[in-house]
């Protein structure tokens, strides 16, 4: 480490790597480089730019507790506000001059006899760092499943996560491959141009309301002008969404109040009872994802629309083969099948103590200490990890805590002229046995979702809540660690 002040890398210029440079400009820290694969930033809110795109989460809860914004349009706000918001704190703060972007990681290479990580970037550009921050999130590697004659679709085609907006859909026949949080965005909004509408689902989802209105003037004038109205609603969001978490963790009581409460939501928007019986989830509340719109389930009783349940079992020249033998002959296809979230870091190769790969490290499912701290890769840190995914609250409270617990760490190998600081394995250890056993007798047990790897390991969530997190995270203990 040159001096004492270490040079950091952060990878990823999402909520996550911006938070992170916010933190340790605001403690001192100088070198700084953050290295971003996109043009620009945004991460998550940057590819996902979809008709409808928007936040399912409150936007005084979505976003910096320390970068209050009183203007927001709506509730939940859409994604050209969020990119807004996150580019203004940036240019604010002074990160923006700190991004290099178009700089795809392709490889971070720790060597022992100079304590440095080596970064290596798709462009051929390398660089030195005594400690790296990686924050590329879990919801940036889209997902496309490997069906059978893929690659013989004749038709147009593309992910929800890096939409085609130079494509008309109007007056086409759609295929929307997937229903999960971003299809019950987007469908609503392309349905009434399209001459026809297929929607291929998996697994029917619980659904509770969400009617994202523009806010009227009065209630703008009053969160801009009332002292403490802005404080005081994102407190009843935080524990109002805490409440969710509560109905996970305890399926048998409060879940079932709330499933209760979503059911008649949702019969309520499916008078017809044969696509209800279709639209209709056979797993515990919770379980997976649980999704927020007042306009997707409408939406697949409109006479243009078709829900389809049947498998997929190949992609053909024309459209796609269901297992009723059926042929549905499309326009297009838009796969909206989520991320390859339980990958993490890959395809970027992580290369720690003696040579070790992480991917191998992460053999038998991901795991980190507080989802940060890996053994054998010293002074290196990830920012939304394994096991720190939320169900119910914002991802935002969790990259706040995650970047002030990691400044303490730099701050103590500043303080003390270490070369290194790790993980002890025993702590790392203990801390993820202790994690995946509060899993016992959750909803999140009850089936399989992406929380889980082919494993059934579920390594993408928190098993509590945001409060416990944020506890646990406050202060750092030096004696988790070795510095060196």
């Amino acid at each position: 480490m040159t001096g004492v002040d270490p040079r950091v890398i952060i990878v990823g210029a999402g909520f996550g790597g911006i938070a992170a440079a916010i933190e340790l400009r605001r403690h001192g820290f100088d070198q700084i480089t953050i290295l971003e694969a996109a043009p620009a930033l945004g991460g998550t809110w940057f590819y996902n730019s979809y008709p409808g795109s928007a936040c399912d989460v409150p936007s005084h809860l979505y976003s910096f507790s320390f970068e209050q914004r009183r203007d927001w349009s709506r509730l939940c706000s859409p994604q050209s506000e969020i990119l807004d918001y996150l580019a203004g704190v940036a240019e604010e703060h002074g990160v923006t001059p700190l991004i290099r972007f178009s700089e795809r990681v392709d490889e971070c290479h720790f060597d022992p006899a100079s304590s440095c990580w080596y970064v290596r970037t798709e462009t051929g550009s390398s660089y030195e760092a005594d400690v790296v921050m990686i924050a590329a999130g879990q919801l940036n590697q889209p997902a496309v499943p490997s069906l059978p004659g893929r690659e013989r679709f004749a038709g147009h085609s593309f992910h929800s996560a890096r939409w085609d907006h130079d494509y008309e859909l109007r007056g086409k026949r759609v295929a929307v491959i997937g229903n999960g949080a971003s299809a019950v965005q987007f469908v609503p909004q392309i349905a009434g141009g399209a001459a026809q509408l297929s929607v291929f689902q998996r697994t029917a989802n619980w659904m509770m309301p969400r009617k994202n209105h523009v806010y009227p003037r009065w209630v703008r004038a009053a969160v801009d002008r009332v002292p403490g109205l802005q404080w005081l609603r994102r407190q009843w969001v935080f524990y109002y969404t805490e409440s969710l978490t509560l109905a996970i963790r305890h399926p048998r009581t409060v879940g079932r109040v709330l499933a209760l409460r979503s059911a008649l939501f949702m019969r309520s928007q499916l008078p017809d009872l044969e696509l209800r019986a279709r639209a209709w989830p056979d797993y515990t509340f919770g379980c997976k994802r649980v999704l927020f719109s007042s306009h997707y389930l409408p939406t697949l009783a409109l006479p243009n629309v078709e829900l389809i349940t049947d498998a997929i079992t190949e992609v053909t020249e024309t459209g796609l083969r269901t297992a009723d033998g059926r042929v549905h002959d499309v326009d297009c296809i838009i796969w909206s099948t989520g991320f390859k979230v339980t990958d993490f870091v890959a395809p970027m190769r992580v290369i720690g103590e003696g040579g070790m790969e992480l991917s191998d490290a992460w053999r038998d499912g991901a795991h980190a200490h507080l989802g940060m701290a890996v053994p054998g890769f010293p002074s290196l840190f990830f920012l939304y990890g394994p096991n720190t995914n939320t169900s119910g609250g914002s991802i935002i409270v969790y990259l706040e805590a995650q970047a002030a617990y990691i400044r303490q760490a730099l701050e103590r190998l500043r303080a003390g002229r270490h070369e290194r600081v790790e993980v002890r394995p025993d702590v790392e250890a203990v801390s993820d046995r202790e994690l995946q056993a509060r899993f016992d007798g959750t909803a999140w047990t009850a089936c399989d979702s992406w929380y889980r790897d082919e494993q059934g390991r579920i390594v993408a969530n928190w098993p509590g809540y945001m409060r416990e997190y944020v506890e646990r995270t406050r202060t750092l203990d030096p004696d988790e660690y070795v510095f060196s």
